[in-house]
């Protein structure tokens, strides 16, 4: 038997990890694909995939006011600094305006242009079915199951990905010990 890459009980419902490498690969089929739809949604705008996914947000939370960095950085999981890199590309295109905030002189609110409306409303008549054979195998009581499992599956991510910088970070004496490293270890112990 080959080494278990999880030790959940829960991810091996027949004791193996067997269903748990197959849903990964799975997961990571299915975001490759979203992530294609993205792209080509971008490509169709002259943008890139994330810049796409900024407007659209930007887009659906700027409400009559605007939107800030922050708030759409929180929406997309992303850096402040990272997200701001990519508006500053869509104000240059010419597809988001940029205004200080009255409330808060150091901010900056958000709202997308005419034009950026305009080529978000013409995208719509590929992005509807698209995104509608994206999901075309859900139901309705599906779906809700599935994006309130999304969401935190996120802050489950977010864990993961702490996990592994903090393990980057230790000494390499100090990380736990793989099954193979562990006999190569003991002879070096008794070695000194």
């Amino acid at each position: 038997m080959s080494r278990l890459t999880v030790s959940k009980p829960e991810l091996m419902p027949d004791g193996t990890d067997i269903r748990f490498r197959q849903f990964i690969h799975d997961f990571l089929a299915f975001s490759a694909r979203v992530d294609e739809c993205r792209a080509y949604f971008g490509r169709r705008l002259g943008i890139s995939g994330i810049a796409y996914t900024t407007l659209i947000s930007i887009a659906h939370l700027e409400g009559e006011e605007g939107v800030g960095v922050s708030r759409i950085a929180e929406h997309l999981h992303l850096s402040g600094a990272f997200v701001t890199i990519e508006v500053a590309k869509l104000v240059k295109a010419g597809l988001v305006k940029k205004r200080t905030n009255d409330v808060d002189r150091r901010r900056v609110l958000l709202t997308v242009t005419a034009k950026g409306r305009k080529m978000l409303d013409d995208l719509v008549s590929i992005q509807a079915p698209v995104n509608d054979a994206l999901f075309d195998c859900l139901s309705a009581d599906d779906f809700t199951r599935l994006s309130a499992i999304m969401a935190r599956l996120v802050g489950c991510g977010d864990h993961a990905v702490a996990m592994l910088t903090y393990m980057d970070a230790a000494p390499p004496d100090s990380r736990r010990a793989t099954a193979s490293e562990r006999p190569a270890r003991r002879k070096a112990a008794r070695a000194r």
